[in-house]
């Protein structure tokens, strides 16, 4: 093999490494919403919404996610389920230690219209209720029923209106316990949710 057969195969080794690396690491814009699946970071919590799927309460399987009442007329209830982990010992720009999770989170459409989780008793299994992690530690809990269950998450529970299903993409808002001094505003995450 030549010197020029050389410098071309490493010419385009060079270029392939170099194009490879252009898609491990999406560019995201702050204010752009992530797709499910993905790890989006609030305060020092890592999000990711494994699913969003329509709650029907006629059937057995979807009673044992929430046992409460119909949903309105004109309404439907969706499960956003998701897992929240502090991953402080994997990333050298966080401090060890415990970090509490958010409990404030928003669905908005593109007319800009906010709803809100409905509140779900503490003895609900599947459900998402913020607390403090230590290093390592997620909700739902590793064997947990909701981290063994089908979608793997803990569950937030909405209420929307059909016509909600118009004003797509609906966008989950992840706010932050803590206001960025600077920005004077709380950190947020935002998630495009598959409906």
């Amino acid at each position: 093999m030549g010197l020029r057969s050389i410098s071309l195969a490493l010419a385009s080794l060079g270029a392939a490494m170099l194009l490879s690396g252009c898609f491990l690491k999406p560019e995201h814009e702050e204010d752009e919403p992530l797709r499910e699946g993905l790890d989006v970071r609030v305060g020092a919590i890592d999000y990711n919404v494994f699913i969003t799927r329509e709650l029907n309460l006629a059937l057995p399987d979807d009673r044992t996610y929430y046992k409460g009442r119909e949903a309105k007329p004109g309404f439907s209830y969706y499960g956003v389920f998701l897992e929240a982990c502090n991953r402080s010992d994997e990333d050298p720009e966080l401090e060890d230690g415990s970090y509490e999770t958010t409990d404030r989170f928003e669905i908005v459409d593109t007319q800009g219209n906010v709803y809100e989780p409905v509140e779900l008793p503490e003895e609900n299994d599947f459900a998402y209720h913020a607390k403090e992690l230590v290093q390592g530690e997620c909700i739902p809990a590793t064997g947990s029923l909701a981290q063994l269950g089908p979608t793997g998450g803990a569950m937030l529970l909405f209420e929307l209106p059909l016509a909600a299903g118009e004003n797509r993409p609906l966008e989950l808002e992840i706010i932050g316990e803590e206001s960025d001094p600077i920005a004077g505003k709380r950190e947020k995450g935002l998630v495009e949710l598959d409906l």
